[in-house]
């Protein structure tokens, strides 16, 4: 059975910040890039990350917005392809560990409840991905648009009442677009649209959202745990 919430287990959390190394980026940079070497995981300690894939043309899609106590780079634990099939970028200002996947790798060997632990909490993070993929698919762009505005608010929502959500990151709508997958112009219609009906509100790039019921009926949400409706 899934948790409420379920979040990256402490051992593991407390090994990287242990054995890890501590870095600070500035809003921008890139931690890695698809393509490059991977040889490190890392976990987020404060700060907005960006994980993406860009086309050969050019087109980006945005596949997670992760904060603090996120893993990045996760999926290749034990994975024999050298190379980061995505690309992860500073939203903010951030500070994270790195640790080589050698040292997280023996360290699971040798402790199989830690590694018990880490691919049970892989196997929510995968299900999250599975559940994302379902609405983009089923749902068209105003689901994509609906479900990902649900995620935003579980992940980084403040919630005054439970029909309502303080998304409490702030997002272009080009952004929201990669999240969606489709273009700025039809995001900009479908929020307009939003707005003219009183579902949300929007100043300065952070969205609320008035009417969450409105939204979940629109996507006939299946009201998953809050360990899968997530963005991060």
């Amino acid at each position: 059975m899934i948790h409420l919430l379920q979040t990256i287990p402490e051992q593991i959390m407390s090994l990287i910040q242990t054995e890890g190394t501590a870095l600070k980026l500035e809003k921008g940079m890139h931690i890695f890039q698809e393509g490059g070497r991977s040889d490190h995981l890392f976990l987020i300690k404060s700060g907005n990350v960006q994980i993406s894939k860009e086309s050969e043309s050019g087109k980006e899609l945005t596949l997670r917005i992760c904060g603090a106590n996120s893993l990045i780079g996760e999926n290749l634990i034990f994975c024999s392809c050298p190379f980061h099939t995505t690309t992860a970028k500073s939203l903010t200002n951030t500070e994270l560990f790195s640790i080589h996947h050698d040292i997280l790798e023996k360290f699971f060997i040798a402790e199989p409840t830690m590694m018990s632990a880490y691919l049970t909490w892989l196997q929510t993070e995968n299900m999250k991905n599975q559940t994302r993929l379902r609405d983009l698919v089923l749902h068209g762009k105003k689901g994509a648009l609906y479900s990902t505005l649900i995620r935003l608010a579980n992940t980084f929502g403040e919630f005054p009442s439970p029909n309502e959500a303080n998304i409490k990151i702030a997002l272009t709508n080009t952004e929201l677009a990669n999240l969606c997958a489709t273009s700025r112009e039809m995001i900009n219609r479908m929020l307009g649209d939003l707005r003219k009906d009183k579902v949300i509100a929007i100043e300065k790039s952070y969205i609320t959202i008035l009417d969450l019921n409105y939204l979940k009926r629109e996507i006939e949400c299946e009201n998953c745990p809050l360990a899968i409706c997530r963005i991060d």
